[in-house]
């Protein structure tokens, strides 16, 4: 695979990441700021946030492939998660940030290392189909259960759900609370199914059509994610602050 730059995927990130912006700038209105708003509690504002989250997870697994030093970029994306962990709890406790999105990427960054060596030798599409089924399957794992009430319906036993390790993997304690909680699992299955995905375009030829395309403002949004990730919510917080401030 030809290590460079591909046009759609930044741009799609770039596009993801204007969502989450306004996602998180209407969190804080209605979460920091007491803005009402009741339309923001309702399932389609549920599916506007996980349509970021499913998004940027399944196209970070889809890039994964596309870098050189992956230890050394799992180990930057995981220390950035742990960095806003550590600034959450001791600048704002009450909505503290633990097991992150970040922390989920650079962990899966991680994991997918040694897991490509088995991952290579499955068939693309047997992956891909076998990654959504168990991240469809084991969605409510953080709930205490795995499966549909008329399919494989599991309820897990309590003692899974002990601490921050088990919270880590997905099995969270009943006290445990971040506001922005991704387990490694079900989620690494959601990583994985990007990779598989990736492979599917490598198989067919098809990754020319990532160079297509040019929107530079997306582009540029998408290339420095991370950076804007770790800067956007002070920054949205500071915006509030003035503009409520303004307005009494």
């Amino acid at each position: 695979m030809e290590h460079k730059r591909y046009a759609l995927p930044d741009i799609f990130r770039g596009l993801i990441l204007l969502s989450m912006l306004t996602y998180h700038t209407a969190w804080d209105m209605v979460y920091i700021f007491g803005q009402e708003w009741d339309w923001f509690e309702s399932y389609s504002a549920y599916i506007w946030q996980q349509s970021i989250c499913w998004s940027f997870i399944l196209l970070s697994g889809f890039c994964w492939s596309f870098g050189r030093k992956k230890w050394k970029r799992g180990i930057m994306v995981f220390g950035a998660g742990a960095l806003i962990s550590l600034v959450t709890f001791v600048f704002m406790p009450e909505n503290r940030v633990l097991f992150g999105v970040l922390t989920l990427l650079g962990s899966s960054m991680l994991f997918m290392i040694p897991l490509e060596k088995v991952m290579r030798k499955v068939n693309p599409y047997v992956g891909l189909l076998g990654a959504l089924f168990l991240f469809m399957y084991t969605k409510n794992i953080s709930y205490g259960t795995i499966g549909w009430k008329d399919f494989g319906y599991v309820r897990l036993p309590k003692e899974w759900y002990a601490n921050l390790f088990t919270a880590y993997w997905g099995l969270p304690t009943g006290g445990f609370y971040s506001t922005d909680y991704f387990g490694i699992f079900p989620w690494l299955f959601l990583f994985v199914a990007g990779y598989f995905l990736c492979r599917i375009f490598e198989k067919n030829q098809w990754m020319g059509v990532l160079k297509r395309g040019e929107i530079v403002p997306l582009q540029v949004l998408g290339k420095n994610s991370l950076l804007i990730y770790m800067v956007h919510q002070p920054l949205i917080y500071g915006v509030l602050m003035v503009v409520y401030g303004v307005m009494g």
